[in-house]
């Protein structure tokens, strides 16, 4: 249902509703992650008028990742604006190390900057302005990784780690034009980050190049149909994970230096589900994302044993031991 006020701007109200359904609930504090661009800003505007309303305290954290000349006074600005809202607002500087790339490596920092800022405000959930394009962008350059459904299901609305803060998606089923558009109707100037535009990133070639030529040829809704391909596999992921726990437990034993699994039990599962075990175990012992090759490989061990030797895997081996695949520690093998 519409949300109808007199002289309230169409995308303004698509913008406070969505941020109203996400904070439907909650209670304490919570921080919205502002970078000046118009999705965050747009953000921090249905936030500041949204929070009060549900007796929540809001504060912005603006990162200044320190990439660019002047990211200082560009993350003062943003904090400026945020206030001229009437959020409390503060800039966390943050160090951005080496990693897998410039993209990860300041994601990493900016998470890190952001949890840290939520535990000295005593915010229990963390606001970010993702978008329903920045989801499709997510799910496209998954599907170009070819790292199956968990990485094709994209960003979940709401993701609760094992420590840190709830991170919150209000915007996912929010368009890109609809925040620029709250932006416009409020009187808010957003920033225009140089990275967003710089095609030296995959997101952004995907973003100015491939989304453009997909909607062309296709016809338009594309954007839509990889963000409803996304909260399908989330469904499923969810679904695949409870069963993993529920099998998990009879089945995986600790070995010497690593873990162990019945051969004849792994073998009874459906494909699906008997890879995606392999890969929960792996990545729960060693900390190792295995690829498809690597997961069929370990599987054969029990669908199609003739007697083939260790297994190399990044950190550890996979080995047949009578009824049971052991995976241990390199070393120790």
């Amino acid at each position: 249902m519409q949300e109808r006020r007199p002289g309230l701007d169409p995308a303004v109200a698509e913008v406070r509703r969505a941020v109203r359904a996400s904070l439907e609930g909650r209670r304490g504090a919570v921080v919205v992650a502002l970078s000046g661009g118009a999705d965050s800003l747009a953000l921090a505007a249905a936030t500041a008028f949204e929070a009060p309303q549900h007796g929540i305290r809001a504060e912005a954290v603006v990162i200044d990742h320190g990439l660019q000349p002047g990211s200082a006074a560009i993350a003062e600005r943003a904090a400026e604006v945020a206030r001229g809202l009437g959020l409390p607002a503060r800039v966390v500087a943050v160090e951005v190390r080496a990693g897998d790339g410039p993209e990860a490596a300041a994601r990493a920092a900016r998470y890190a900057g952001l949890a840290r800022a939520a535990a000295e405000v005593g915010a229990g959930a963390v606001l970010l302005g993702h978008t329903l394009d920045d989801q499709a962008e997510t799910v496209l350059l998954g599907l170009a990784r070819g790292s199956g459904s968990v990485s094709l299901s994209g960003m979940a609305p709401e993701r609760r780690d094992a420590t840190g803060p709830v991170l919150l998606r209000p915007l996912l089923s929010v368009r890109r034009a609809t925040t620029v558009a709250a932006c416009e109707a409020q009187g808010l100037d957003p920033w225009q980050d140089p990275h967003n535009s710089d095609p030296a990133f995959a997101r952004v070639r995907v973003r100015e190049n491939v989304l453009p030529v997909l909607e062309a040829e296709l016809g338009p809704g594309v954007a839509e149909a990889l963000a409803r391909t996304a909260d399908q596999l989330r469904e499923d992921a969810a679904a695949f994970q409870e069963m993993i726990d529920e099998t998990i437990e009879d089945i995986v034993e600790h070995a010497e230096a690593g873990i162990s699994v019945s051969v004849a039990a792994l073998a009874a599962n459906p494909a699906a589900l008997r890879n995606r075990i392999v890969r929960y175990v792996v990545d729960s012992e060693f900390g190792v994302a295995l690829t498809r090759t690597q997961t069929l490989e370990v599987a054969r061990l029990a669908t199609d044993w003739r007697g083939q030797g260790p297994i190399d895997l990044p950190g550890c081996l996979a080995l047949r031991v009578g009824g049971r695949i052991e995976i241990v520690a390199r070393a120790a093998s």
